[in-house]
């Protein structure tokens, strides 16, 4: 674990909001000249505090006005590895998250889709046939109010 100091805590707050921000143009929010920001940028990103830059999606501009939580509880654990399921699930393109989960369900899945019938046929079609697949549940996401984002 890297030790932080505040500008560093404050560097990663403002990545987090604008991952695109020059390091001159975050060194003079922080008073820090350009090549000082680089440096700390490049030894967070080093330590494995940046894991890579991601382009935030507005999926419903895209088409995609449903998004789906499951829980999917496995079969028959023995007979079909984790990471059978795991290699299978996220070669589905909708799935947009798979998160081993300890509880009522062995899996969480994040789930879009164009309408409601477009859910339907990616649960049909390609999530109940999963190897290994069971007792599935759904939750309907209704609205987000907070994405995730810095600590």
């Amino acid at each position: 674990m890297i030790a932080l100091d505040d500008i560093d805590r404050a560097l990663v707050r403002a990545l987090a909001q604008d991952a695109t921000a020059s390091a001159g143009a975050l060194g003079r929010t922080l008073g820090l000249s350009q090549p000082a920001c680089w440096r700390r940028i490049r030894r967070l990103r080093d330590a494995g505090v940046f894991r890579g830059a991601r382009l935030d999606v507005d999926e419903q501009a895209l088409g995609f006005g449903v998004t789906v939580f499951l829980g999917v509880k496995l079969a028959a654990k023995g007979r079909v590895s984790l990471e059978d399921f795991e290699r299978a699930v996220t070669a589905i393109p909708e799935v947009q998250t798979v998160e081993h989960v300890l509880g009522g369900y062995d899996y969480r899945l994040r789930v879009v889709a164009r309408d409601i019938s477009d859910f339907e046929r990616v649960l049909r079609r390609r999530i109940m046939a999963l190897p290994g697949a069971g007792a599935i549940d759904a939750n309907v996401l209704l609205s987000e109010e907070r994405r995730p984002g810095p600590l």
